[in-house]
């Protein structure tokens, strides 16, 4: 039986501002540098070439808002939002760094600052397990596409694979959260925390039949690495949207 996971808001915003200095660096180790991948295939996969209006929510420390600017060479407009401070500091000084112009707001994402029918595409990537009502969450993120535009969703999930599958099954639960609280000395032991909110969270066929249940249509998911990792997409329709009623967010305004 898989631990049950404790995600009160409180609780998940102290412990990601905690590891924040380590974030980076565990998630290239533990993933032997495969999280840089996926969220570039993510980028390819979902953007077209005319650059359009993204918001990138739990952006964390706005790895996938970053592939997102760059698939568009500095294009288009990318904001990222997240609840946790620490993170988005990280966020926006390695934006900085490497030059890239995104926005940052410091939002929950069941409580987003805007208006109905703004973004081309939503999307999440590894951050939808971490809000503690998932189906709230999933249609904060449809309030604010544009009818016509994607939700889309990155997230762990489980090997199927007869030889991977064991191997990865002992190294996710015995091996990775050893080592990244070996690295990080969570206090709330947030490698444990993450690969229980994992365990716990639907997958493939079971998360794509909730999804649709939640009002996002024509979902399809791929997996990547062999399984490791699925992404999911979807539409918002037009018929039941309504237009805004009210101004954009200042961040929505071009520069």
């Amino acid at each position: 039986m898989n631990a049950p996971v404790n995600k009160e808001q409180s609780r998940i915003q102290g412990m990601f501002a905690s590891i924040a200095p380590w974030y980076d660096f565990l998630n290239h180790l533990l993933s032997l540098n495969a999280d840089q991948r996926w969220r570039r295939r993510m980028a390819r996969a979902l953007l077209p070439k005319t650059p359009g209006l993204v918001l990138d929510v739990c952006t964390g420390t706005g790895d996938l808002a970053i592939a997102f600017q760059k698939h568009w060479a500095n294009q288009g407009r990318v904001i990222g939002s997240d609840f946790c401070r620490p993170m988005l500091e990280r966020a926006d000084a390695k934006a900085r760094k490497k030059n890239i112009p995104l926005a940052w707001i410091n939002a929950d994402t069941l409580c987003l600052p805007f208006p109905d029918n703004q973004f081309d595409l939503v999307a999440v990537a590894f951050g939808l397990r971490n809000v503690s009502d998932t189906r709230s969450g999933v249609e904060e993120m449809l309030r604010v596409a544009k009818p016509g535009g994607t939700v889309a969703i990155l997230e762990f999930s489980r090997p199927r694979n007869w030889f991977l599958g064991p191997i990865y099954s002992f190294y996710f639960r015995q091996v990775m959260p050893r080592l990244g609280q070996f690295f990080s000395k969570s206090p709330d032991e947030a490698y444990s925390y993450l690969r229980n909110s994992v365990l716990n969270f639907p997958a493939g066929p079971d998360l794509v039949s909730l999804l649709e249940q939640w009002g996002l249509q024509s979902v399809r998911f791929t997996p990547m690495s062999f399984g490791v990792v699925t992404l999911y997409h979807g539409t918002k329709l037009s018929a039941v949207d309504r237009l805004p009623t009210s101004p954009p967010h200042p961040a929505l305004e071009q520069k």
